[in-house]
């Protein structure tokens, strides 16, 4: 890759790493809102440094430096020093992909080869809203369905808001994917669905139902289900990873 190209890249990187952070919420994609500021810096870093490279080498165009190239009598071993390794092409990939079509978050794939997380302790959780049905996250449902030993949710018809994830014979989940700091650390949290067809594999929906006690409360052997009632379709949230109950309007 000549210079002029390694130029290039580096404006189309720091132009991508704008283009999802400081022009868009795409980056929650990937990270969580607190990496933002970081990203926005290395955004602008990388362009002010492609900016400067070209003005200092004449882009499009690389200007030849003094002491560079070619010097006669001394023995370069046919290597050309101005160009880099041919994979480095490679590299324009992921830039031209988060100007051009940024990935999206991650989704029913990674879930299904991930195991539930484990997101409590067995104890008495304090008491549900008394006003049916109650909006809560998948994690506290999914906490109160394994490790309330008070059963609050016994009789209460519940609002979740997840993803669908296919599971076998017919089977499928509510799921969220849980960050620590970025998509790579994702953990899942999947609840088991009854009585309702499932929608497509990826397909936002939110749920009302009550739960079905599987297992025994308190114990491993319990696994968060739901026997549902209604579901209704929902676009993406902008952050998916941010495990929130939806809440409607009166």
């Amino acid at each position: 890759m000549k210079r002029n190209f390694q130029v290039l890249l580096l404006l189309l990187t720091g132009a991508g790493l704008l283009h999802i952070a400081l022009f868009s919420d795409l980056y929650l994609r990937y990270v969580k809102p607190g990496v933002r500021p970081l990203l926005i810096a290395s955004g602008v870093l990388l362009v002010l440094l492609g900016v400067i490279a070209a003005a200092r080498d004449g882009l499009p165009f690389s200007r030849d430096e003094p002491g560079h190239g070619a010097h006669p009598g001394h023995d370069d071993h046919g290597h050309d020093h101005t160009k880099g390794p041919r994979i480095a092409w490679l590299l324009y990939v992921p830039a031209l992909l988060m100007l051009l079509f940024a990935p999206p978050a991650l989704g029913s794939y990674t879930a299904s080869r991930d195991d539930t997380a484990t997101t409590s302790a067995a104890g008495t959780f304090p008491a549900l809203p008394a006003k049916d049905p109650v909006a809560l996250s998948l994690s506290e449902f999914s906490s109160r369905a394994d490790w309330d030993t008070g059963t609050s949710l016994r009789g209460r018809t519940v609002r979740l808001t997840g993803f669908v994830t296919p599971g076998t014979n017919g089977t499928w989940y509510l799921t969220r994917l849980i960050v620590s700091c970025c998509a790579a650390d994702a953990t899942a949290l999947k609840v088991e669905m009854h009585g309702a067809t499932a929608p497509p594999p990826d397909a936002w929906v939110t749920v009302t139902g009550t739960w079905r006690p599987t297992g025994r409360v308190g114990t491993d052997s319990a696994r968060p289900a739901l026997d549902t009632a209604t579901v209704e379709r929902i676009p993406e949230p902008s952050d998916p990873y941010k495990d929130l109950p939806r809440v409607t309007a009166p």
